[in-house]
């Protein structure tokens, strides 16, 4: 009975997440939201471009005290998250994603947990759109979905584009503490 009460509370926060609003945690006290930042625009700072390696870097706002460096190299993109010490964590979405080309949605989407003025930031959700068939130019769209915990930073799960997407990888997002990080493809 515990377990269906936890999953049928999983659920409406995860539903009500998907239509804006904010979400009390009765363990912690604290609230879950969704922000959303960009990854382009002129939010973003240009760092460098290598025209060489078709390489560059941009960094981007970010939540709770971390920015996100968007990084391009040779028609390939991702993200990494740097925290507010400075200490970077590579998404490697080239690596855990695709390895084919790929392009990243305008936005970002954080989940936090906010106990009055404090934000921490707990999953990012990303878009990542891939040319997995050259032929084609066929492009898949996936949602990666990135745990922010204090032990780890890593990608945990990517979804295909769907009708429910967005509220699996909210699911799996507000769940995300508990998942493996996804390892590259062999």
């Amino acid at each position: 009975m515990r377990s269906i009460l936890a999953s049928t509370v999983l659920v409406c926060s995860v539903l009500a997440m998907a239509v804006g609003y904010s979400v009390s945690d009765a363990k912690s006290g604290s609230t879950i939201d969704s922000i959303y930042t960009n990854l382009s625009g002129r939010d973003c700072r240009l760092l460098g471009v290598n025209k060489e390696g078709a390489k560059s870097a941009q960094r981007c706002p970010g939540v709770g005290g971390f920015r996100l460096l968007v990084l391009d190299d040779d028609g390939r993109q991702s993200v990494s998250l740097v925290s507010a010490q400075g200490r970077k964590f590579d998404l490697a979405f080239w690596d855990t994603v695709t390895r084919n080309f790929s392009s990243l949605g305008s936005k970002a989407e954080w989940l936090v947990a906010r106990d009055g003025a404090q934000i921490r930031p707990t999953a990012l959700i990303v878009r990542v759109s891939a040319l997995e068939d050259s032929e084609s130019n066929r492009v898949t769209s996936y949602l990666t979905i990135t745990k922010i915990t204090r032990d780890q930073i890593c990608v945990v799960a990517k979804i295909r584009r769907s009708a429910t997407a967005s509220v699996e990888a909210r699911g799996l997002a507000a769940a995300s503490a508990e998942k493996p990080c996804l390892r590259s493809p062999e």
